[in-house]
Formats: C-alpha cells, sequence, structure tokens
C-alpha cells in the first residue's frame, strides 16, 4: 500500500509539472485598472487513440477472410482457435487496436499466419490525425501472441507525404539494419534526437508477460528534466533553445512497419506455420495539440482537432495571424522566460508594437529615414520588397489569388535561362523571350526555329526549305544528302559540269572505305603463307 501511495504522488508531480503553460491569460490589476496579461499556452496531454483513425496495409493482411485457424507459440501443436471476419466473436478487425476491453474480454487485430513462408510476412499500420501533435510521454504498443522481431517506427511531420524513421526494433540490430544496439539511457543530452536501434522489445523470452513495445519518450525528457520530472524548467529551456528538440517529438502521423513476426527461437519451423503472424491489442499514443504556444485548448470540430487559439493567432495549428493583425511576422510563442514564457502576440496594423508602419507580416522590423521621413520595414521575407513589403522582388512576380499579407503572395518567375532575355517577367508571370523562343517561360520555340539550349532558325523543314535532290531534313537541323549531292539544302552536285569525276571520288565516303578495306583484305590474303 505505501508504495502504492508513492507511485500515485510521483504521477501527481508529473502531473503538476506537465501542467505548466496551461493558461493563456490572466486579469490583473493595474493603476489605470484591471488588464489581460498573456502568457505562453498549450493544451493537456490526452490519449490520442481516442482521435486516431487507422488504415492497415497490404489489402488482404488482416485475417478471416477466408477465415482460418492458427496456434499460439506458447501451445504451438494445439491449433485449434479461428479467425473468421464473417462471425463477430472470431473477427478481428484493425478498430480492436484502440478499442476499450470491457469486462475484461482482451480484443485486438490480428493478421493472417505466415503460411506462404518464406515470402516475408509485412504488414503497415499507419495512424493518422489531420493535426499536429506533440509527444508527452511514451508510445506503448501491445502485442498478443509475441513481439515482432523485426519492426521499424516511422514519423510524418506532413500529412503522410514524407516519412522518416523514429525508431528500429530488431532481435539483431546489426543483422537487420546494420545498426549498433542502443538504448535511450545511453544518450546525451548532445545526441539525443538521434534514431536508434534497440533490441530489448524484440527478443523472445518465452513469457506472455513481455508483451509492450515502447518508443521512450519519458527517458529522453529525463536527461534534461532528472529521472522524476521535477526540473521541468530545464526541458522546456531546451525545448526553446536546442535546435531540432521541438520537431523531434512533433508529428502527424506514425506507421508500424512490421517487417518479421515472434519466432518463439532462432529460426523458423516450416513445418508449422500457423503459428507465425502478429497481432496487436491495444495503441496508445499520450500527446497535446500542437498549437505553438498559443492555445491551452484543443476541441473536436467537424471530426478533426482543432486548436482554440489565442494570441490575434488563427489556423488549425494557431500558425499564423489574424487577418489584421499582422503588423509584424507570425512567431510561436516561447516557453522563455519560464515559468509564464512569451505569447509573441500578432498585433494590429498601427499600434505601438506595430512601429506605426504596415508590413503586411513580411517585416518584423521597420527604420526611420530622416532625409526622406519616412518609416519604411526593414529586411522584407518572403520574396517581397518596397517601403511596406508590398511589391515582389525582381525574379518574382504576384500571387493573384493570395491575399498581401500571406506569405506566398509572391511567386518565383522561373524563366527558362536558354530562352528568356533576363530572370524577371511580368506580372501576369511572363518572361520576356529571345528571338524565336515563346511561352509563358520562354521554353518553346516559334514555327520555323527548333529548340537546342535555346531557339535557332530552322535550317530546313517540309514545308518551305525543303531538301533538295532526294536529301532528307533531320530535326529541323540539317539535310541529309544522298552521296552525288552537297549543300546546304543538297542543291549542289558533288562533281561540277565539265569536270573528270572518277567512280572513287563520287563513292560516299563509307562506300570508298568499305572498299578500300575489301582490297586490302584480298591482297594480304594473296601475300600471306599458305
Amino acid at each position: 500500500m505505501l508504495l502504492q501511495a508513492v507511485f500515485l504522488l510521483l504521477l501527481h508531480c508529473l502531473a503538476s509539472t506537465l501542467g505548466q503553460y496551461e493558461l493563456c491569460k490572466s486579469l490583473v490589476s493595474t493603476d489605470e485598472g484591471s488588464v489581460w496579461e498573456h502568457y505562453a499556452c498549450q493544451p493537456k496531454p490526452a490519449s490520442m487513440k481516442d482521435y486516431m483513425r487507422i488504415k492497415v496495409d497490404p489489402p488482404g493482411i488482416t485475417c478471416g477472410n477466408p477465415p482460418e485457424r492458427f496456434c499460439t507459440l506458447e501451445n504451438p501443436y494445439l491449433c485449434s482457435d479461428e479467425c473468421d471476419a464473417s462471425n463477430p466473436d472470431l473477427a478481428h478487425p484493425p478498430q480492436l487496436m484502440q478499442d476499450k476491453e470491457r469486462n475484461g474480454l482482451l480484443t485486438y487485430w490480428q493478421t493472417v499466419t505466415w503460411r506462404r513462408h518464406p515470402e516475408p510476412l509485412l504488414a503497415n499500420i499507419t495512424m493518422f490525425w489531420n493535426k499536429s501533435l506533440e509527444l508527452t510521454d511514451d508510445i506503448q504498443i501491445t502485442f498478443e501472441y509475441g513481439r515482432p522481431t523485426i519492426m521499424i517506427l516511422d514519423k510524418s511531420m506532413d500529412h503522410g507525404r514524407s516519412w522518416q524513421p523514429y525508431q528500429y526494433y530488431a532481435d539483431d540490430c546489426i543483422d537487420a539494419f546494420n545498426l549498433p544496439p542502443k538504448r535511450v539511457r545511453d544518450l546525451s543530452p548532445a545526441n539525443i534526437t538521434r534514431v536508434i536501434c534497440t533490441e530489448q522489445y524484440s527478443r523472445w523470452v518465452g513469457s506472455k508477460n513481455e508483451k509492450n513495445v515502447k518508443f521512450e519518450v519519458r527517458a529522453r525528457f529525463a536527461v534534461f528534466a532528472g529521472p522524476r520530472l521535477q526540473n521541468m524548467d530545464s526541458l522546456y529551456t531546451r525545448m526553446e533553445s536546442m535546435k531540432g528538440l521541438r520537431d523531434f517529438f512533433t508529428f502527424t502521423n506514425l506507421r508500424l512497419r512490421l517487417l518479421r513476426p515472434a519466432l518463439g527461437g532462432t529460426y523458423v519451423q516450416r513445418d508449422n506455420l500457423l503459428k507465425y503472424f502478429y497481432a496487436i491489442s491495444n495503441i496508445e499514443v499520450p500527446a497535446r495539440c500542437k498549437c505553438n504556444l498559443h492555445a491551452s485548448q484543443c476541441l473536436l470540430q467537424d471530426g478533426d482537432l482543432q486548436c482554440q487559439c489565442e494570441h490575434n493567432t488563427t489556423g488549425q495549428d494557431c500558425q499564423r495571424c489574424k487577418k489584421g493583425f499582422k503588423a509584424k511576422s507570425w512567431k510561436a510563442g516561447s516557453y522563455l522566460p519560464v515559468p509564464n514564457g512569451n505569447p509573441n502576440t500578432c498585433t494590429i496594423a498601427g499600434s505601438p508594437s506595430g512601429s506605426n508602419c504596415e508590413c503586411y507580416g513580411h517585416s518584423n522590423r521597420c527604420s526611420y529615414i530622416d532625409y526622406l521621413n519616412i518609416v519604411t520595414c526593414v529586411s522584407c521575407k518572403h520574396n517581397t520588397r518596397g517601403q511596406n513589403c508590398q511589391h515582389c522582388r525582381l525574379g518574382y512576380f504576384r500571387n493573384a489569388s493570395a491575399e498581401l499579407d500571406d506569405e506566398s503572395v509572391c511567386i518565383e518567375c522561373n524563366c527558362n535561362q536558354m530562352g528568356s532575355v533576363h530572370d524577371r517577367c511580368n506580372g501576369t508571370g511572363f518572361c520576356q523571350c529571345k528571338d524565336g523562343a515563346t511561352g509563358a517561360k520562354c521554353d518553346d520555340c516559334l514555327p520555323g526555329y527548333y529548340w537546342k539550349q535555346g531557339c535557332y532558325p530552322n535550317v530546313c523543314d517540309e514545308e518551305m526549305l525543303l531538301c533538295q535532290n532526294g536529301g532528307t531534313c533531320y530535326q529541323s537541323q540539317k539535310c541529309i544528302c544522298p552521296p552525288e549531292f552537297k549543300g546546304v539544302l543538297c542543291q549542289q552536285p558533288r562533281c561540277e559540269a565539265g569536270k573528270d569525276c572518277n567512280a572513287a571520288s563520287s563513292l560516299h565516303p563509307a562506300t570508298a572505305t568499305l572498299l578500300l578495306c575489301t582490297l586490302l583484305a584480298l591482297l594480304l590474303a594473296t601475300l600471306s603463307p599458305h
């Protein structure tokens, strides 16, 4: 009982330390009355399996269609269990990886057995939320009937358009991935974001209690916050100052690549392949909505999680300033200074904090030019220029479908260097073309011209510049003449009238060469001894 009480107290301490930055603002009294004081803020951690969507592939990897018998590693020759998708009591669909076990009844997703060995038994489980999330504790996957001997956990930060490995798992890391085995506890503050291969969750121990595979988050936090996570200020300071640390715990999608099932030994027993398969009963993903420290609440709206943005920000992740509040560029809130951080509130144009200069969110600084008596934006970003960052840089043109304060307001001209006079374009994106070139980017040729690192006038064609005397036009660049004619259009005979042209000289060079080689061969044959 004492041990349980200490554990509950530790969890309470952990919850209180992780509960920092949960207030976005507070009403405080001043000499001028009550005013709102704003802070950096973030939503509370939650179990993201409740909002998770799951996709399993390849098609047909889930067992039960057709019905199939299977056995377990503990009782490999008692193959009386059955998977049948048409029977609710015997089906094992993907949604059972995220359901709540009721009445103590264990439910799990299961694949087909490895009956097609030696073909690899591969399965991908993709989890997505349509929202950026930040991990707050260990990811835990619970496998029934044995943990995989080889597996990869991937993550995506762009909704599945690109993926990168998060961690490798194998019973032999060198053999499976050519990586040395490591544990998170072996990592230092300098390499805490390293992608590692671990062997501690893949080896067969013959025990039904060894079910869980983890991606350790708390142990990484502990490198900065101490073993009991009591120094969270240190962790938040590192989150702010260490490049890539916040992004390491950020994701939109997760993916499990199951590459080889539990073997129950060192090799595959081919006489009993019904005991090899994957089965997952639960996936826990403790995380919070990523709101860039601009929201303390994240609610389900129209089926998707949405940050309830403060600090004049907007967007699903509070990732931009509201319209009319772009006197300076958007910034994520800051954990520093602890314990309340800096909200980096978006400000309205013309406000004191906006420097009385509208830069449409493309600059953070303004400067007063004395001799012109004007205030101008400094260091315009997003390929803009001008006193108010209202024009596009040379080589860019205005995106007609974007507002002036949009980061993508200026589009690169992309003029073809070979076909255009320079890299600038007009207000609609058309480049100035050299003679013979055409198209918005000057990457095509007008009729009568051919492309060869630029546009050149046709030497010949099938209409006006016809090759004469039986010549053929090759790609508008030259006439290929018959042996007895020459010239740009094959208009000249090789032997001019009145001159004595013998047969050898009238031969095509290739024909003459072949004849000469034949004569030499005959000569050598006659001279060689028999």
